[in-house]
């Protein structure tokens, strides 16, 4: 018997166990998505129902109970005619909308207490009647053209006072679809009429504008097409004159360049044989001065040294004489021997006297000639240093300087000439005023080389202070070379 009792115990309480899962279990709603789960009964104070969207609760039972309401969204067509505008006209605009219950708290309240248990056409009827009364608000306050031109301010006043109704059933305005706006009277008609010839005039326009613009366009771009050639072409002649121009500068500046080039290199010769006659005559200075100073040399050797050598031998006779009578008088006295000292200190002097006087008169004639050559090499550097600019100006001077020399030498070459006898046979008829007497000596006198000739064949112009030849066309250019006594002339 205690078996069967422990048994039971154990059935009976696993059966509540079970009983209790089971009730459990059958009390525990979830909420689908498109739903609204409604708990209501003992569910708090001051609420008439617990809304959930989306998730899960337990139903007390007894004391709770629970419904769903439908998310689906209910279409409601809405023929609307008849509607008062502002203007007093009448209008029909068939519409569609789109309703739902709406999940937002305070709402889903709403929704459960006046839609809770209602078909879906009894809220879709319900909403459509608020649905007519606001689109006849809102025409309404409207005109005419601001319901046919602006549909979205339509849409937007519609929307906000359906959705303000809407809400006081649990109810919200999903969309709005405005089919048609009509009118009985044909006004919105003709609007739309004037609107399509406003719009065909405006396309009009614009198309001849179009047209217009485009021949503008066309007309541009030729105009352009000229202007952009034409200046093409100025600037192509522009651009070879200023080439031309470029050339023209190019081949100056290449000749100035070349003058200049041969201007140096003319320069550079006239330097460079300026230095190579200054170079020989200092060259030839220095060899004069080597020259003098050989010669002083060998004046010295020649005189000096032999009248050295001379004093010394006479010097060495007289000491060897003085010792030799100093020997063999070694027995005389005192006076004599001093007799003959003085005698030979005498001669001795005498020589050294001679000796040093033929010595200055060299050195004296060595330093005259070295100082005619320093004078000379100092005059030859002067001359190059104020003629370094002018070179022809030396080689005139030097040439000058040996004029008298060259004179010398053509009066020689007519200076052995014997001339015994001249005989001139006058006729007496003459040229120009003369006979042929004076003719001759004047042919005579200038058959003599003059200086001025000698100088122009060494290339030297003289002053006019030393005279002018005279040409045979009677101009005078030089002293007159007739014999002041011309002989009388002889006819016969």
């Amino acid at each position: 018997m205690p078996e069967f009792s422990i048994l039971f115990l154990v059935a009976g309480f696993a059966i509540l166990v079970f009983s209790v899962f089971v009730l459990f279990s059958s009390r525990y709603k979830r909420c689908p998505s498109d739903k609204i789960l409604v708990v209501y009964g003992k569910v708090g104070k001051g609420q008439s129902a617990r809304c959930i969207h989306g998730g899960a609760t337990f139903i007390l039972p007894i004391v709770q109970d629970y419904r769903f309401l439908d998310l689906t969204p209910m279409p409601i067509d809405i023929k609307l005619t008849g509607a008062l505008s502002k203007q007093n006209i009448r209008v029909n605009t068939p519409s569609t909308f789109t309703v739902g219950i709406s999940t937002k708290t305070g709402v889903m309240e709403n929704a459960a207490e006046r839609l809770l248990g209602l078909p879906p056409e009894s809220v879709r009827e319900l909403a459509k009647d608020i649905i007519f009364g606001q689109m006849r608000v809102v025409l309404a306050t409207m005109s005419i053209e601001e319901i046919n031109a602006d549909r979205d301010k339509l849409i937007e006043n519609i929307s906000r006072g359906v959705e303000v109704e809407l809400e006081k059933v649990g109810l919200r305005l999903i969309n709005v679809n405005i089919q048609d706006i009509t009118d009985e009277s044909g006004y919105i008609a003709a609007l739309g009429q004037e609107a399509a010839a406003r719009a065909i005039n405006d396309a009009k326009i614009k198309v001849a504008q179009a047209e217009r613009d485009g021949e503008i366009g066309s007309s541009q771009a030729q105009k352009e097409q000229k202007i952009m050639v034409s200046q093409a072409h100025a600037e192509a002649t522009q651009g070879e004159n200023l080439a031309a121009v470029d050339i023209a500068n190019s081949n100056a500046n290449r000749l100035v360049k070349e003058a200049e080039a041969d201007r140096l290199a003319e320069a550079a010769q006239r330097v460079a044989a300026a230095k190579v006659e200054q170079e020989a005559l200092l060259a030839q200075r220095e060899a004069e001065l080597a020259r003098a100073e050989r010669d002083k040399a060998a004046q010295y050797a020649g005189v000096v040294v032999p009248a050295e050598i001379e004093k010394q031998r006479i010097e060495t006779i007289a000491a060897a004489e003085a010792a030799k009578q100093q020997i063999e008088a070694k027995g005389k006295g005192d006076a004599i021997r001093l007799v003959q000292q003085a005698q030979a200190d005498g001669q001795k002097a005498q020589f050294l006297a001679e000796a040093e006087g033929q010595r200055a008169k060299l050195l004296a004639e060595a330093e005259g000639t070295e100082k005619v050559l320093m004078s000379k090499a100092a005059g030859f550097r002067a001359l190059v240093e104020v003629t370094s600019s002018s070179p022809d100006l030396a080689i005139n001077l030097l040439i000058t300087e040996q004029l008298p020399r060259l004179v010398e030498e053509q009066v020689k070459a007519i200076s052995n000439i014997k001339i015994d006898k001249v005989t001139v046979w006058d006729s007496g008829a003459g040229t120009d005023g003369k006979n042929s007497t004076s003719s001759f000596l004047s042919g005579l006198a200038g058959s003599l080389p003059p200086i001025h000739e000698l100088a122009r064949n060494a290339g030297i112009e003289l002053p006019q202070v030393l005279g002018r030849t005279k040409s045979s066309g009677g101009n005078s250019s030089g002293p007159s070379t007739e014999s002041p006594h011309s002989p009388p002339a002889k006819g016969k």
